[in-house]
């Protein structure tokens, strides 16, 4: 049927047009204006992978006071950046002030005996001639005992006549331990008492304090100015931006390190969004007037949450077990507090509105997080159902290691958040068994999968674990080291730990996006490329989906925007430029 001039025209007007849009947006990519006729930066990419059900994938989007404007689909022939744009990665527990402080510090991950640390720590006094003194101990995180064949002591440092006298503070590996100096043991009494919830190591030698016997070390350190803080939390930043993160949990924030943030939340340097966990001067008791549940205006800084602590680690034999240990049978671990005083202090805090989020290891430690959440779960939701309760107040066990069957099925049943790190599987695969003995790690340890319905969130422990979300990705769905690209079989180092825990890229994508953003109330927000939401995205070489998965563990991030703006770039060479620059 032939057309009426007047649609004829009007056919020949929407190709001229479509033609004059492709044009001109080749030209100059900024067609869309906000509400005072300023032109918004547009974005195109070879793909942009949204997250969001109902289109999950587009071409373009455009940007206006940091957030998505529009995500659309560009059908026509334009010109769109090199590279592959996915939702902007956070990490689900981390230390922002604690890995900055690790990054002017000793490194001594990976280190394979007890010269190997004397000679690093040489190294670093030499490129810093003011540490190792009484009002600048020298600091380090990453030491491991298995790699000595015992604990170290405080003779192991005193007996170098180079380092004899200096006062040192090093935490082991999962800084639940701390290893001193002779200089910093002469500040105590001669006779040190035990510590409920610590454990003084005596044997060897002394010079080892764990978990709550950490304390008084803490108390005579003498603590970083604001100056150094600052110091530290830009260049944890820039390294987090460098891997692709645009937002972290930071799991365990001092009242005078909130004011901090609030203030430098404010400022160009700040570059990643945090959520934080209020963490008392005195752990694992109720100061709600320390500080009020924080919302920063722009999303940089957030805080309605606390951290509380049921037990200690696994490698230093601290995760409170149900029963004892496979490796030592005469100890079952420790608790940090005990299961009626966790009760109470997460009822007090829900009262206040809190999310609670409480770090647990062992299986009895779990138990107890489960019972108090319970408990306080009762108490907030009247005749609701306590499922339903939970959507709202969203309480979190952090690190979730070892469960014992039956708590899994409470889990489920309450719908408690975990907070998973899939890098701790796989740095732990080496010695977990030796603890728990073969049952309970088939049954207990370290799950993913069994715990996805219940929207896990993913993420490292930095400064215990790197950063990088990609190594946690790689962990997850291989459940080999991302370090090595093996598994903890020598015969068959290709097949990964306890497979049938692992999950597929897209789950594990979640993990750091989605199920982050739901574990901080902001899923509205981050997580994901839709209107509306924070306009923070990762560029990438090539589709992940397409990649090997080999290469996920070494992939290297081109360029990481936050609120429109680009933090971090691979090649200062880049397409597009937005105004905000």
């Amino acid at each position: 049927m032939a057309l009426s001039p007047l649609l004829r025209w009007g056919s020949i007007i929407s190709v001229i047009a479509a033609a004059v849009f492709a044009y001109s947006f080749q030209q100059h990519p900024f067609l869309f204006t906000d509400v005072h006729n300023e032109p918004l930066p547009v974005y195109c990419y070879q793909n942009v992978r949204t997250h969001d059900a109902a289109d999950p994938s587009a071409t373009c989007f455009s940007v206006e006071d940091g957030l998505f404007r529009y995500v659309w689909t560009q059908d026509t022939d334009i010109s769109v950046s090199d590279g592959f744009a996915i939702p902007g990665l956070w990490d689900g527990h981390g230390h922002l002030l604690q890995y900055g402080e690790f990054l002017h510090s000793v490194d001594l991950f990976g280190s394979k005996s007890l010269d190997e640390v004397r000679d690093r720590i040489k190294t670093y006094l030499a490129a810093n001639p003011g540490a190792g003194t009484k009002g600048q101990w020298l600091r380090g995180i990453g030491w491991d005992q298995s790699a000595f064949g015992r604990m170290p002591t405080a003779d192991d440092i005193e007996q170098d006549d180079e380092l004899r006298g200096i006062f040192m503070m090093l935490d082991r590996i999962d800084v639940h331990c701390s290893w001193v100096s002779q200089a910093v043991l002469n500040l105590l009494p001669e006779e040190i008492p035990d510590v409920p919830g610590g454990d003084i190591i005596r044997d060897p030698g002394p010079g080892v304090f764990c978990d709550n016997a950490m304390d008084m070390i803490m108390a005579l350190w003498p603590q970083p100015g604001e100056e150094e803080k600052a110091r530290a939390v830009k260049s944890a930043m820039k390294e987090l931006n460098k891997v692709g993160l645009v937002g972290m949990h930071d799991a365990g924030v001092t009242a005078d390190n909130v004011r901090l943030y609030s203030k430098l939340a404010n400022s160009p340097d700040w570059t990643v969004r945090v959520y934080g966990m209020l963490e008392c001067a005195k752990r694992n008791t109720f100061c709600p007037e320390d500080t009020p549940q924080i919302s920063h205006p722009h999303g940089m800084f957030g805080l309605r949450s606390v951290k509380l602590f049921a037990d200690g680690a696994l490698g230093s034999w601290g995760s409170a077990m149900i029963e004892p240990y496979s490796d030592r049978p005469w100890t079952s671990g420790s608790l940090l507090i005990n299961a009626s005083a966790l009760t109470e202090v997460t009822k007090s805090w829900a009262r206040e509105g809190f999310q609670v989020n409480i770090h647990a290891i062992g299986d009895l430690a779990n138990r107890n997080a489960i019972d108090a959440f319970e408990a306080a779960l009762k108490e907030q939701c009247g005749q609701e159902s306590l499922a339903d309760c939970q959507s709202k107040h969203r309480f979190r066990i952090e690190h979730s290691q070892i469960i014992h069957p039956e708590d899994q099925k409470r889990m489920h049943a309450l719908g408690i958040i975990p907070s998973i790190q899939p890098t701790h599987a796989t740095s732990d695969m080496k010695y977990a068994e030796e603890r728990l003995g073969p049952k309970r790690t088939k049954e207990e340890a370290y799950r993913m999968k069994s715990l996805l319905d219940i929207k896990p969130v993913l993420g490292s422990d930095f400064p215990v674990e790197p950063p990088n979300p990609f190594q946690g990705i790689y962990a997850a769905v291989t459940r080999k080291s991302p370090h090595t690209g093996l598994g903890p079989d020598p015969k068959n180092p290709s097949e990964g730990w306890h497979t049938q825990e692992a999950l597929s890229l897209e789950e594990a994508l979640m993990g750091f996006t989605q199920n982050v953003a739901y574990g901080a109330f902001i899923e509205q927000y981050a997580g994901s490329i839709r209107r509306g939401a924070f306009a923070d995205w990762v560029v990438l070489d090539e589709p992940l989906e397409d990649m090997d998965v080999e290469k996920i563990r070494t992939l290297k991030v081109r360029e990481t925007w936050v609120a429109g703006r680009r933090v971090y770039s691979r090649d200062e060479t880049r397409w597009p430029l937005s105004d905000s620059e």
